[in-house]
């Protein structure tokens, strides 16, 4: 089975213009998450796909491989697919730009349900949400799933409801950017027409489920920090100092 992972990235992020090439311990946020992806031995290729000549002049110089995409894409989701049309593979992995401290084994963990059940058609990694601020947060995707695991809902809003219940008293998950689609369901979901759930919340997931397709939620107990702000860097910066993956990127001795 072959296997692509592509991560799309563009400079233009309201909320943090330019934030694929910002620094991290020295490096380009983008070289982190193009070479911790790498290291999954279960990819064949991998690619940062961009509309901005910056990101793929930087994927370069770093040795990556990077494939220019259109500029009007507003869902990495649809960015992925333009990549999809023209490469043969069985599934494509989309692992955002701004995800520098995934693990490879995330990865692994996120394809398990594709590789064991051909019903399965995308899946999304789902990890506890562990304090107040990240709940509230609006740049965190909440996500509650099915007692089959399948998503139900995803929102930028604190789901569910905290009325009755305090945080810690029930499950609370958000979505960590990893999604692997099986190739065929990535081309008919680019195919779809957007929705008003999609468009209201900003999350590309949603036009799958507004349009009848399940996606399968797979949790992982793995701690991150998506870069959504400058703020975040920093802090992604400090919990990176003693990265144990950062001695196995090539050039590093």
């Amino acid at each position: 089975m072959k296997i692509i992972c592509v991560i799309p990235a563009r400079m233009g992020s309201s909320r943090f213009p330019g934030k694929p090439i910002a620094l991290i311990s020295g490096r380009p946020m983008i070289e982190h998450v193009y070479w911790r992806c790498l290291m999954c031995k279960a990819l064949s290729e991998v690619y940062v796909a961009t509309c901005d000549q910056e990101i793929a002049d930087a994927t370069k110089t770093f040795g990556g491989r990077a494939i220019m995409t259109s500029s009007s894409h507003q869902r990495a989701c649809d960015r992925v697919a333009e990549v999809a049309q023209y490469m043969e593979a069985d599934i494509f992995v989309l692992v955002q730009g701004d995800e520098p401290m995934v693990f490879p084994e995330m990865i692994d963990l996120a394809l398990e349900p594709l590789l064991h059940d051909p019903k399965v058609l995308c899946t999304n990694l789902a990890a506890p949400i562990r304090s107040v601020e990240e709940f509230e947060d609006p740049n965190t995707i909440k996500v509650v799933m099915a007692q089959n695991g399948d998503a139900l809902y995803f929102s930028r809003e604190p789901i569910p409801t905290r009325q009755r219940l305090a945080l810690g008293q029930f499950p609370a998950y958000k979505q960590v950017c990893v999604i692997p689609f099986r190739r065929d369901f990535l081309l008919r979901y680019t195919a779809l027409k957007p929705t008003p759930l999609e468009q209201a919340e900003s999350i590309d997931m949603l036009r799958a489920l507004e349009h009848g397709y399940p996606i399968r939620l797979v949790k992982s107990d793995y701690v991150t920090q998506s870069v959504d702000t400058p703020e975040d860097l920093a802090r992604v910066e400090t919990l990176m100092e003693h990265d144990p993956l950062l001695s196995c990127y090539p050039g590093v001795r």
